[in-house]
């Protein structure tokens, strides 16, 4: 359903000529709106792309219709909801940056925990009586399935060649 509405430009030039009769601050899902009448016509205001402007925040509305020079207005609070967001739009936005704040303090949890990980490892390993394991041994060992030899390895105790078999 298209509205017809009024941008600011001709809503100023109206409150000048003397035209707005009046303002009525009509409360909907999660903020405000408000329709000016003038003429027999009554109209809300338009954001800059087109569609229906509205405050979160009464004391916002109030101050901008007093900025306009309206300070006489009604209020028509019957449809308020302030837990309500404004539109189903709005709601799957805030459900999406409920989503990437939980995601980004989950990556910001994991990194801080991956890099003090990786820190104790580097520190554990440049201790002075740190043993070393070469590569080519525990390749070996793995590749034989052969846990005594890793258990060995692991525990620094000399270790026979292991020989190779081929995995079933």
């Amino acid at each position: 359903m298209a509205t017809d509405t009024i941008d600011q430009k001709t809503l100023s030039g109206l409150i000048e000529a003397g035209a707005v009769r009046s303002a009525h601050v009509v409360g909907q899902r999660g903020g405000w709106g408000v329709l000016f009448r003038y003429g027999m016509t009554e109209r809300p205001l338009a954001t800059q792309r087109g569609n229906v402007r509205t405050w979160a925040n009464f004391e916002t509305l109030a101050t901008y219709l007093r900025e306009l020079g309206i300070v006489r207005f009604e209020v028509d609070a019957a449809q308020y909801d302030p837990a309500a967001p404004r539109s189903t739009a709005e709601q799957s936005k805030a459900e999406r940056a409920r989503e990437q704040m939980r995601e980004a303090h989950a990556d910001a949890a994991y990194n801080k925990w991956f890099r003090a990980t990786v820190k104790a490892s580097i520190e554990e390993a440049d201790k002075p009586d740190s043993r070393t394991i070469q590569h080519d041994a525990v390749m070996a060992a793995l590749q034989s399935g052969d846990s005594a030899a890793l258990r060995a390895l692991a525990e620094g105790k000399p270790t026979a060649k292991t020989k190779r078999t081929a995995r079933k």
